[in-house]
């Protein structure tokens, strides 16, 4: 349980604060803790067996990463409305059907992130409409190109990583 939080920086994206934790065996101390809303990936796939990732520039990642289209939680936003909004917004697609693939603890060592997983299809192309602090293009590939990516180190996102890695049993 929570019982003392020391406030050192609330931004836009996340909080950082200090917090007095009583661990399971009785020790109690202090852990730095980042508070983030939760966030939404959806991994779109089409019929052709193809996938939509975004090759997306992230400044902490330092550089270019291939991703799937994600974005952070609204206030009190269902994590399904938001994948189809961050599917809209970035790739300009729209889906027919969506498959819960699972959650992700992002860092557990020291943030709360959690990033909801699914997997879009029925897929249907219309205008993306990307935010000002964004910068990505669009990329189709195969279903195996990706996995290979994934395996290979060539990506190294986790959401996405672990999105295409969940995805293979429903598509193999």
């Amino acid at each position: 349980a929570m019982s003392q939080r020391i406030p050192i920086f609330e931004g836009q994206v996340v909080d950082l604060g200090l917090e007095q934790v009583t661990l399971p065996n009785g020790n109690e101390v202090t852990l730095e803790v980042v508070r983030h809303p939760g966030a939404s990936a959806v991994l779109p796939v089409h019929e052709d067996g193809t996938v939509t990732l975004v090759y997306q520039f992230r400044h902490a990642g330092g550089g270019m990463h291939y991703e799937v289209p994600a974005g952070k939680l609204d206030e009190a936003e269902l994590p399904e409305k938001c994948a189809r909004r961050e599917l809209k917004e970035e790739v300009g697609l729209s889906c027919q059907k969506l498959q819960r693939l699972g959650y992700i603890h992002t860092t557990p060592g020291f943030c709360d992130e959690l990033i909801h997983l699914f997997m879009a299809t029925g897929l249907e192309q219309g205008e993306a409409a990307l935010e000002d602090d964004e910068y990505l293009k669009p990329v189709r590939m195969p279903f195996s190109q990706a996995l290979e990516m994934v395996h290979n180190g060539d990506i190294t996102d986790a959401k996405t990583m672990l999105a295409l890695m969940l995805a293979e049993k429903h598509l193999s």
